[in-house]
């Protein structure tokens, strides 16, 4: 346990800090329900996809390559389904979106997992910067792709970041995606992960009734998100900050495992989370004319894609 982890107490859900996927989701019986999952075959994903199927239900997890996803589920057996999609190529999230729509069902959890952090050097997909396109840009085409499948009471769950916290001044640059008017690696990443946060808003406004949608931020987590860090950096994220405030991948799948399943989340939408509890977001987290607008441009990049 951390050291900060010590010090918390449970919130009002009766989790908090400490509390791992498993169990959040003690006891829960998800037979005949399906979940989908982006980043299944490794760290939080991977430990997602276990717990969800060690409760008995059907999990459709994707991964980067056919050869990772299918290697996931194998280690995890039970009822999966392998699913490639590479965030980084439009073609493939939409042959992934149409995979899903295959194996048949309604969905009644999208698990937004996958993504990356902290590029050291600019980098643009299709005229975006990366961060912003896998961790925002690709996730809404995936997830938007499936709404028609989500069931009556069907749960979005976007893993978004408190990084969201640390970005540009004015908090979202709409009018520079490509990051010409400057990068660094942090901003670009605290801007896609509130990107995640306004989006998860935006999107309970356009649901059904019965229907959600949630961001929530995991924890500090030693997992292959830091793949991007500089090796003393790296280094520090997985021998120092765990000493201090950081999660084991047990304790960081927690709150995803419980928004995507745990009973007492149901009917809670539009909210940003942490530790299994709300937790407010930042201001422009908060900012309902900003997450209108962040989904109208976004359309317009998905509509030239």
């Amino acid at each position: 346990m951390s050291i900060y982890g010590a010090l918390v107490p449970k919130g009002e859900s009766g989790f908090g800090f400490n509390a791992t996927a498993a169990e959040v989701t003690a006891g829960l019986d998800l037979s005949g329900k399906t979940y989908v999952i982006t980043g299944c075959n490794s760290g939080l994903g991977q430990h997602t996809l276990r717990t969800l199927v060690g409760c008995g239900a059907r999990v459709i997890g994707t991964a980067r390559t056919q050869a990772k996803a299918a290697e996931a589920c194998a280690a995890v057996g039970g009822d999966t389904v392998p699913v490639e999609c590479e965030l980084s190529d439009p073609g493939s999230v939409r042959a992934a979106v149409a995979a899903v729509r295959a194996v048949g069902g309604p969905i009644h959890g999208i698990i937004a997992n996958a993504g990356v952090m902290a590029i050291a050097e600019r980098t643009l997909l299709h005229g975006i910067e990366a961060q912003f396109f896998t961790n925002h840009v690709a996730h809404f085409v995936f997830v938007t792709g499936l709404l028609d499948e989500l069931s009556d009471d069907g749960r979005v769950v976007i893993v978004a970041s408190a990084a969201h916290h640390r970005t540009y001044a004015e908090g979202m640059r709409l009018d520079d995606l490509s990051a010409e008017r400057g990068y660094t690696p942090w901003d670009a990443y605290g801007q896609s992960k509130l990107a995640n946060i306004l989006f998860a808003r935006h999107l309970a406004t356009r649901l059904k009734p019965g229907q959600t949608a949630n961001s929530l931020h995991p924890g500090v987590i030693a997992t292959n998100l830091t793949r991007h860090l500089s090796g003393p950096m790296r280094w520090a994220w997985k021998n120092i900050w765990p000493i201090i405030f950081a999660k084991s991948i047990p304790q960081g799948a927690a709150t995803q495992c419980y928004l995507a399943s745990h009973p007492d989340a149901a009917g809670i939408t539009g909210k940003h989370w942490a530790d299994c509890n709300l937790r407010a977001p930042s201001r422009f987290g908060r900012d309902d004319a900003l997450a209108a607008a962040l989904w109208d441009k976004t359309e317009e990049i998905v509509a030239t894609l």
